[in-house]
């Protein structure tokens, strides 16, 4: 076997492509932790106050709460179907970004009225299993959706990242409204 001091020498692999430092991910899980922790905290130690407003049309506030987080839930629907269309997996018109992003808004500003009041007049009860899921998962909802929208300000996040949290915070509000929307609507009925 000869050698030919002339041809090229074989070199490192290349480096690939750069990864991303993990404090890109960090501090937005941080920051949720933080929202979560502070509202549980906060509904902790704040006396409840029964109840923080009504609305004309409406027999209760509880049935208030129920229809806006039913609201919140469909525009939540609204945001999976467009999702995936905007991944391709699903047919969808070219304004689905618009879609995506306008529903979202819409259900987070259904759900905060409803969360505003849950903490303010209620507070974080622990007393039965149904309610102590609904004040953690509550908690948890604002905290992984505030982490979601500072990951959407990240650039070059991998293609799984973003749908999994969109994923976590669809599913936990679909459980916060298992165990509030559904179990008023079965246990007063559907009513306004």
């Amino acid at each position: 076997m000869t050698v030919d001091p002339n041809a090229a020498t074989q070199g490192f692999p290349s480096p690939g492509p750069a990864r991303p430092r993990p404090a890109r991910y960090l501090v937005p899980a941080l920051v949720g932790a933080a929202v979560a922790v502070s509202l549980g905290a906060y509904g902790r130690i704040h006396d409840p106050a029964g109840t923080s407003f009504n609305l004309a049309g409406f027999s209760s506030t509880g049935a208030v709460k129920s229809w806006l987080a039913t609201a919140a839930l469909f525009f939540a629907l609204v945001q999976v179907a467009s999702a995936l269309m905007l991944y391709g997996k699903l047919p969808g018109p070219r304004w689905s970004g618009a879609l995506h992003r306008w529903s979202g808004r819409a259900a987070f500003l259904l759900a905060v009225p409803v969360a505003v009041h849950c903490l303010y007049a209620l507070g974080y009860q622990t007393y039965e299993t149904r309610v102590f899921w609904h004040s953690l998962l509550g908690c948890f909802f604002f905290g992984a959706f505030s982490a979601k929208m500072l990951l959407l300000r990240s650039e070059r996040l991998p293609g799984w990242l973003l749908p999994l949290v969109g994923g976590l915070v669809f599913t936990v509000l679909t459980i916060i409204w298992l165990t509030s929307a559904l179990w008023f609507f079965r246990t007063f009925g559907v009513t306004t």
